[in-house]
């Protein structure tokens, strides 16, 4: 039907609120001397978990290197979540993190998937 959109047009639309309103919030964030903001997701078995967003003051930004600072930026949680990569969650599943680096008004996803893999050797005896 005409005037529908798909599934990933919808997607990129959401996707690109949430990076405006994300953005929009670095002025806020850098006042408050917080240079980078994070959510770690991780998932498998077709279930998955995003973690809550945590503010951090570092130079670098490493998830479980670094240590969170406090700072209220539970409102951003949802902007986040639409970032981070449709599907992780499936088969054996993938983790990793969305980040805005606050300085550099640049935000990121990474994403490592896990995957199973075998091999099998014949041989007569």
């Amino acid at each position: 039907m005409e005037g529908h959109l798909t599934f990933e047009e919808q997607l990129k639309q959401h996707q690109a609120a949430a990076k405006t309103a994300i953005l929009a919030q670095c002025d806020r964030l850098a006042t408050a001397g917080i240079t980078f903001v994070a959510a770690h997701f991780d998932g498998s078995g077709d279930d998955g978990v995003t973690e809550e967003v945590k503010c951090y003051d570092s130079d670098v930004y490493a998830y479980e290197e670094c240590e969170p600072v406090a700072h209220e930026a539970s409102y951003l949680q949802e902007h986040f979540e639409a970032l981070v990569p449709y599907g992780y969650e499936n088969d054996a599943g993938g983790f990793g993190d969305v980040v805005l680096d606050v300085r550099k008004r640049k935000i990121t996803v990474e994403r490592d998937d896990r995957f199973e893999d075998y091999s099998t050797t014949t041989y007569e005896v």
